[in-house]
């Protein structure tokens, strides 16, 4: 049984005078999925995510959500949509659970106490219920922003660039957030960021677009286990170890040697090769790392149409 869409993008275009912000863009999100949506700046993601949010009118293309048309029923899909989109604004003069009270009434859900200090719990700032926001940090700020886009408890949570102009703890905690609402809530979360280790950890699959348009889409494990991949094999007799690769068309594939080990640029089937060649030589792998990452990955696919 194929998993069911909850986001279903298709040749979905936005043009601004002669500027293909979008261009044919189609994307995949599935129920369950953390789904990084990455691209340079200026790729397209932002007009995206509006289009999602029907903020704007796309001039081509269909969106679905939840299965249905976005067009012909706006309502009924976003009472089912958290978000946050820049930077989360709040009344710096009143407390952040005064904030989350307003702003429930505002949207029409009137939502009890109980409610509001359930998703600031959630957050991590149910003993600064009380605080002015004035008081609070950029990351304190973002968490708030999180409880907002949480508070009507929706299916489908869509944050853009959330942890920017965060501190290496803010970062972690809005990491551990989304890996909470994914695991234990099972909300699925579309994820927009330029920081690329962050959606490495906490995302399943994604997406990588690029002047308007996908380039990659699929589970981030496989994707980045394609093709090539920089290895690094921990060698015993490292300088016999050494000599015997550049007596051998693997030094084409050496990318580096020093203090005991040997980088390579491999595809996965080269992998088990090598280490063959290797202990048959009599030389002892200690280990073999793969050392690839997405950022490695984004900038082979981004730098190709710079």
């Amino acid at each position: 049984m194929d998993p069911e869409k909850i986001i279903e993008v298709v040749n979905l275009s936005k043009h601004f005078k002669e500027l293909k912000a979008v261009d044919g863009l189609n994307i995949n999100v599935y129920k369950g999925d953390v789904f990084g949506f990455l691209g340079p700046n200026g790729a397209g993601k932002s007009t995206t995510i509006r289009m999602l949010l029907s903020l704007i009118t796309p001039n081509e293309g269909e969106i679905r959500i939840f299965g249905k048309s976005l067009q012909g029923h706006r309502k009924e899909i976003l009472k089912k949509i958290g978000a946050i989109v820049e930077k989360p604004d709040f009344y710096g003069y009143l407390s952040a659970y005064k904030n989350l009270e307003i702003l429930g009434k505002i949207s029409a859900g009137n939502y009890s106490k109980k409610r509001i200090m359930e998703v600031l719990e959630l957050v991590g700032l149910s003993k600064r219920y009380k605080s002015k926001v004035k008081t609070f940090s950029h990351g304190m700020k973002q968490r708030l922003g999180i409880a907002q886009a949480l508070l009507h408890d929706p299916e489908l949570i869509i944050l853009d660039e959330p942890t920017t102009g965060l501190d290496p703890q803010g970062m972690k905690e809005i990491r551990d957030l989304i890996i909470f609402l994914s695991k234990e809530k099972q909300k699925t979360i579309f994820l927009s960021s330029h920081i690329l280790y962050e959606v490495e950890l906490v995302a399943n699959r994604m997406i990588i677009i690029n002047k308007g348009s996908a380039k990659v889409e699929g589970k981030v494990e496989e994707l980045l286990n394609a093709n090539n991949l920089k290895v690094t094999f921990e060698v015993g007799d490292w300088e016999n170890a050494k000599i015997l690769i550049d007596n051998t068309a693997w030094v084409k594939k050496l990318e580096m040697a020093i203090n005991g080990k040997l980088t390579f640029l491999l595809t996965p089937e080269e992998i088990s090769e090598l280490n063959k060649y290797l202990v048959q030589n009599n030389i002892a792998v200690n280990a073999v790392i793969p050392t690839r990452s997405l950022e490695e990955y984004f900038l082979s696919i981004t730098q190709k149409e710079a």
